[in-house]
């Protein structure tokens, strides 16, 4: 699975941990000596500051990168309110390109060992009129890493996106367990009922976390 020249990071649904299991997972790789970038090609919710639209999450990708890279490259496409991009887009007459997406990805690709794409949403949410971000992703054409937020209703979300994902073509390279605060009940049980129904590999199971901290998330995680 480490053969690969990256991951898109998809989850079941918003606000499921995302961005920390990225930055978990770009540790991961970089404690094993790949020099590793990302990108969160799309955000939604994003600060004006004096130097334009910026998210936090593309900012702690930005940092956590083995080499330094333009806020531009790691964030293409920012947009102020917190709703969904196609939307944001359309508010401002911006069109979201899937091809300035992949161009992007294929530069860093030839920068760095490793590339990490953080989707936005969930699997199936719409980027513009014709394509969503489960098209863009097969035009990438990376093993997808799900994220699966351990909460009431994980369970259905988790195994209609494992199958949205296989129907694609594209592999899911395997999922991660993130317990998010405060703690779910039958958290353990659900996530056994996932590993029993899931062929992707369990690739990880991270506790629930006081702050975002990229190396206990990485310890947490075993890729193949």
């Amino acid at each position: 699975m480490t053969d690969t020249p990256g991951y898109f990071i998809t989850g079941t649904d918003t606000g499921v941990g995302k961005t920390v299991i990225t930055l978990g997972l770009m540790q991961w790789l970089q404690d094993r000596g790949h020099r590793v970038v990302a990108m969160k090609p799309v955000a939604s919710g994003c600060e004006r500051g004096e130097h334009g639209l910026r998210n936090a999450d593309a900012l702690l990708l930005q940092r956590q990168a083995s080499m330094p890279l333009p806020y531009e490259q790691v964030n293409p496409y920012a947009f102020e309110p917190a709703i969904a991009p196609h939307l944001a887009a359309a508010g401002i007459g911006v069109g979201i390109e899937a091809d300035t997406i992949v161009a992007g990805c294929r530069a860093l690709q030839g920068a760095a060992d490793r590339v990490c794409v953080e989707g936005v949403g969930g699997w199936l949410v719409p980027l513009n009129e014709r394509e969503t971000v489960a098209d863009l992703a097969v035009r990438l054409g990376l093993g997808v890493v799900l994220v699966v937020g351990i909460r009431l209703g994980c369970l259905n979300h988790a195994l209609l996106t494992a199958r949205a994902i296989e129907s694609t073509g594209l592999t899911l390279a395997g999922w991660v367990a993130n317990r998010l605060p405060p703690p779910a009940d039958f958290a353990q049980e659900n996530i056994a009922a996932l590993e029993a129904r899931l062929a992707a590999p369990l690739l990880g199971i991270v506790p629930p976390l006081a702050e975002i901290d990229a190396r206990r998330v990485a310890a947490c995680l075993a890729l193949p």
